[in-house]
């Protein structure tokens, strides 16, 4: 609750800023989605039983934005600036025994980011127990040498803290067991725990015929460790964990078990769309589970470290992760961001972040940075080296790589440059600023201003310099280059020299999921509308607008072609552009996609022109409207991968035939709507476990009695959630609405809404669909 406010029951983890009001007057603006920013306190009862004397309680707060202070029992207990990074809070000193506690958390926000941050304590809790003999938190650490399909050496060290009085004999017993629950390996340390002492014990177990971890087949053991005493069990922990090898090289680039591997990279920002920033395991997995569908292979976490959760399923789902620790250093980017807390903490969030990686097989870079302004100068590779050195002193099984953007580097030296080339209105200038962006970095000033930053990394991290990959590759011949930072537009060329250099191991985009803040950086706008807001559009632009997933989980047209530029999918697709704009020409950002939708359903458009793009690696593509063909145009990698017709809408059956040698291969089609129109619901899944982990999501449409969808028949749509549950958050992929996600109604765009419901407890959760001039539809979801 904010301080002036009567408090109100929550579930953890919760995001106190999705359910505000937005405000075209709040502090950060279009950056934080034009949501207002606060203070917000949580305090909870708890009983503390008096043999907890003889234990240890910690807190853990996996996330809490921003400026967390931690009070027990009214007493200071300790704080934590950033709001990205896990940490821990000892509270033996402040605790009353055999009677009831509070602890207390305040959490501020204010103009520190460029993005939607959330307000309070969105990631994960937890209370932990221990006995006075116990291990370390964070303290066993899995790594994996040798290994092959004959053998893997899994090496485990494993730190043990003794808070007693008294030296103490143990055991550690570590048994490594696999997917169908066999032990295959096993060993048993005795360790003699002296008082007030950290001892590590080092074991190293064999696997023979180890099942190796790579994204297509993402093999997780389980290391269960125990320390024992006699028959008495005094911890135990269970961390699961991948065998695979990492190699890197400027001939091949990046390899994993020896195979050389490219990187189908997305950049994505930590919020789960309509229901905010709050990190609820299911939405982090429903995320990574669509985005590897869409054809990518690995994400970086812009610019932030990566949730657990999302980490514990990149690993089950097999999902390669960069996970980046900052966004800016010791030079501001907003007001109040972290660079005012940056020199004094940027040691502890560093630790914080590689102890929750560690054990994780799907992280295989830490990246120090994003676009960076001290990067172009020699303090600020002073900086650089020692986040580096940081994290390969904690962790010298995984890379380094800086994601750089030169042009920011520089961006102090580049005023008169700026006026000379930024020529006509606000719009043009941002529509020119990729190649603008593009050039700077070319210049070679600003390769000599970034290359000792560039030489303490074992990966340089190129933002938006794809034309400097081959170039650079001569000039820096032992640098390895990773495109950390894309336009979605350029994909195409982009991927083109990914896979014809061997120093550059792959290409991020921004980005492959559609976020909150930065809003309308991806905007298309028309006519009058499109004024002048520089990068951000004005209220009431919520979404970026710029993933190749939009913000409900919908793959766009964008992502589709992306698919067909990786090799990943054979049969064409068509995509439309929306007919109420034909023949004007769009203001659109050097991150935009063409404002198309893959639909033939235009009711009130017959007879009038239509522009159609159809996504190929064909040589050649027929467009067929009702059975007679309108044209025939060449497609594939020469042309882009994309062909445009200009034709009329016709109510019917749109289809594109993909030729090459003459010969068919492949075909889509889209159909128009009819009139009836109802609702279709679809759930991700009937049942759900009945605890603050899962979610359950439902996809409303508006279809005819065919199940076609139909993006023109937009309307308000309510959603009544009765029984062991609640109505998390409700909405649309719109990127430019004033309605709010925490309301029970809104209104479909493009004919589709979202539903998130969350349980309480054990039971049936029922879900009321409503929307005007449409039969009422109910489902239910079990909650175990």
């Amino acid at each position: 609750m904010a301080p002036d406010q009567q408090p109100k029951k929550i579930t953890l983890p919760h995001d106190a800023m999705i359910s505000l009001s937005r405000n075209m007057n709040a502090l950060s603006g279009g950056k934080k989605a034009y949501f207002p920013d606060g203070t917000y306190e949580y305090a909870k009862s708890f009983f503390v039983p008096e043999e907890y004397k003889e234990k240890r309680v910690t807190f853990e707060f996996e996330g809490v934005y921003m400026n967390a202070m931690v009070y027990i029992n009214g007493d200071f207990a300790g704080q934590h600036p950033y709001g990205y990074s896990n940490f821990y809070i000892k509270a033996d000193p402040f605790l009353k025994y055999g009677e009831k506690n509070e602890i207390k958390v305040i959490a501020r926000s204010n103009d520190d980011s460029r993005w939607y941050t959330g307000t309070g304590i969105y990631r994960n809790t937890k209370w932990i127990i221990a006995n006075l003999i116990h291990y370390s938190l964070d303290g066993i650490r899995i790594t994996t040498s040798d290994s092959s399909n004959e053998r893997a050496t899994v090496n485990i060290a494993t730190v043990v803290e003794n808070e007693g009085f008294n030296a103490q004999a143990t055991q550690v017993l570590t048994e490594i067991v696999d997917v169908e629950g066999n032990i295959v390996a096993t060993d048993i340390s005795p360790l003699t725990a002296l008082a007030g002492e950290h001892t590590v014990v080092r074991q190293r177990l064999s696997i023979k015929t180890p099942q190796l971890w790579s994204v297509d087949t993402p093999y997780l053991y389980t290391c269960k460790s125990r320390l024992i005493n006699g028959e008495k069990t005094l911890d135990e922990e269970s961390n699961t964990f991948g065998i695979r090898a990492l190699s890197l090289n400027t001939e091949t680039g990046l390899a994993i078990n020896g195979k050389p591997f490219k990187l189908r990279g997305a950049c994505i920002h930590h919020d789960n769309g309509i229901i905010g920033a709050v990190t609820i395991d299911r939405a982090e997995e429903r995320r990574i589970e669509i985005l590897k569908e869409a054809g990518f292979n690995a994400i970086r976490s812009s610019h932030q470290p990566v949730s657990k959760a999302m980490l514990s399923a990149c690993d089950r789902l097999g999902m390669l992760v960069v996970d980046e620790s900052f966004d800016v250093w010791t030079n501001t980017k907003s007001d109040y961001d972290y660079a005012l807390y940056f020199s004094t903490w940027w040691e502890k969030d560093i630790e914080a972040m590689v102890n929750k990686n560690f054990n994780h097989p799907s992280v295989i870079l830490y990246s120090i940075g994003n676009e960076i302004k001290e990067t172009g100068s020699a303090h600020g590779a002073a900086w650089g080296r020692r986040l580096a050195e940081k994290i390969r002193n904690m962790d010298p099984t995984r890379y380094v790589m800086n994601s750089i953007n030169g042009f920011v580097s520089v961006m102090d030296k580049l005023s008169q440059l700026m006026e000379q080339k930024q020529a006509g209105d606000v719009n043009t200038v941002m529509a020119n600023a990729g190649d603008m962006i593009k050039y700077v970095q070319s210049l070679d000033f600003v390769k000599e201003a970034t290359a000792e930053s560039f030489a303490t990394v074992d990966i340089a991290g190129y933002n938006y310099a794809e034309n400097l990959y081959t170039v650079d590759s001569e000039r820096f011949p032992n640098r390895v280059i990773c495109g950390s930072e894309t336009f979605p537009k350029d994909i195409a060329n982009n991927w083109k020299l990914v896979k014809g250099n061997g120093q550059v191991i792959g290409d991020f985009t921004w980005t492959g999921w559609d976020y909150l803040g930065e809003s309308g950086l991806g905007r298309v706008e028309y006519g009058e509308a499109s004024t002048g807001h520089g990068a951000s559009g004005a209220f009431p632009w919520l979404t970026a607008h710029c993933g190749d997933i939009d913000i409900i989980g919908h793959r766009r047209p964008v992502s589709y072609y992306r698919e067909i530029v990786f090799g990943l999918r054979k049969e064409p697709y068509i995509a439309v552009q929306r007919p109420a704009y034909y023949g004007e020409k769009p203001a659109m950002m050097p991150w935009s996609w063409s404002d198309s939708v893959s639909s033939w359903s235009w009711q009130g458009f017959e007879g009038k022109p239509v522009k159609i793009e159809v996504y190929s690696d064909a040589e050649e593509l027929e467009l067929i409207i009702n059975g007679t063909v309108i044209g025939r145009a060449p497609v594939g990698e020469e042309c882009g991968f994309k062909a445009e017709f200009d034709t009329v809408y016709q109510h019917g059956e749109l289809v594109a035939v993909a030729y090459t040698d003459g010969k068919e291969v492949g075909r889509t089609f889209l159909t128009s709507a009819g009139s009836e129109l109802r609702l279709q619901v679809e759930l991700d899944r009937t049942q759900i476990k009945a605890d603050d982990s899962d979610l359950a999501f439902v996809q409303i449409s508006l279809v005819d009695d065919k199940g076609i969808l139909n993006p023109l028949a937009d309307r308000r749509v309510s959603v009544t959630v009765t029984g062991s549950g609640v109505l998390q958050g409700l909405g649309s992929a719109n990127p430019k609405n004033e309605e709010s996600y925490a309301s029970s109604t809104h209104s479909t765009y493009d004919g589709q809404v979202l539903a998130v419901i969350r349980p309480e407890e054990a039971g049936s959760i029922n879900v009321l669909i409503e929307a005007e001039g449409c039969e009422s539809r109910c489902v239910q979801i079990e909650a175990l």
